[in-house]
């Protein structure tokens, strides 16, 4: 019997990553933070911070409260703005030569599309990601996920302007998931990422003060992973040939196989980064450790490996 070839690449019906665990939005803003820290190039990807059309100073101080399970923040769209990330950041990331996913923001359909169009055909860049929890401004201030027409419009205007795949990016408390996802596959997206931070709040007792400045804020970590899995699990279950990035609360090679398991065609690792900026690649290569374990090949021959009462979903 032939000895099996195992690879760690993936390919996304098109959108190739030569691992399969990115580094998520906001966590490895441009490189320049982790110099020293970590070999890029034992990222399968790096996903931007959400880029606006204009400089934001996002959401006011103090923007991160740790929880027993997870970190609850606000950090808001904080960024120079799309026009100095081409400038200053691109380049550099572009040079290590790790795929660029641009996570594109806005607070209109308008500036969305101002962003996308500022970043077509810029080299580095493969795929878009469309943050749908921005506000609103044009709907009362609601996240844009919030109605489902508003958001399969925003998404379905990017992905018809984008020379790029457009993945969007989704919280797992919509009415539906399912129907947020097919409502956005069916606008023009090539893929979906799931899931975003959990709305969540943080209150200090002796001082009787939101831990956040903006109060509200999102919960991330392992409290939310569970939470994820289920989301990733559905929405691959009725949409099984639509790529799917998983996310929320991996820190282990373990978690990320759960989600691969789950239906994830790859995985991204946000805040277990932010305390340690080996963690992806450690995550990756523990992957890899599994499937040579198992006798897997690839992370896309987990895809259909779950094993399933048949009365389990009944």
């Amino acid at each position: 019997m032939a000895a099996v070839r195992h690879s760690l690449a993936v390919d996304l019906e098109g959108v190739r990553f030569p691992l399969p665990v990115l580094a998520a939005s906001g966590c490895f803003p441009a490189g320049r933070e982790h110099a020293g820290l970590i070999d890029v190039h034992r990222l399968g990807g790096v996903v931007t911070r959400s880029l606006t059309y204009g400089p934001s100073k996002g959401a006011p101080t103090p923007r991160v409260a740790e929880t027993p399970s997870g970190i609850v923040t606000s950090v808001g769209a904080q960024n120079a703005g799309v026009r100095e990330f081409l400038v200053e950041e691109l380049p550099r990331l572009a040079k290590t030569g790790v795929p660029v996913v641009a996570s594109i923001a806005g607070s209109t359909m308008e500036e969305y599309l101002r962003v996308a169009s500022a970043l077509q055909s810029e080299p580095g860049i493969v795929a878009l990601e469309v943050y749908l929890s921005a506000r609103d401004r044009e709907h009362d201030d609601l996240p844009f996920y919030a109605r489902r027409d508003v958001m399969a419009d925003v998404v379905g205007s990017v992905s018809r302007l984008s020379s790029y795949p457009v993945f969007a990016k989704l919280p797992a408390f919509v009415p539906d998931v399912v129907e947020a996802a097919r409502a956005c596959v069916r606008a023009g997206a090539h893929g979906l990422t799931l899931i975003d931070a959990v709305p969540a709040m943080a209150i200090d007792t002796r001082t009787l003060r939101p831990r956040l400045g903006s109060a509200l804020g999102g919960l991330s970590g392992p409290a939310i992973k569970p939470i994820a899995v289920g989301a990733v699990f559905r929405v691959a279950r009725a949409l099984p040939d639509v790529p799917i990035m998983g996310v929320g609360g991996i820190s282990t090679a373990e978690d990320a196989v759960e989600f691969l398991l789950a239906g994830a065609w790859a995985v991204q690792v946000g805040t277990a980064a932010l305390v340690d900026p080996s963690a992806p690649a450690a995550i990756a290569q523990g992957v890899l450790g599994y499937l040579k374990e198992r006798g897997f090949a690839s992370p896309a021959d987990l895809r259909h490996r779950l094993r399933l009462d048949p009365e389990a979903l009944a």
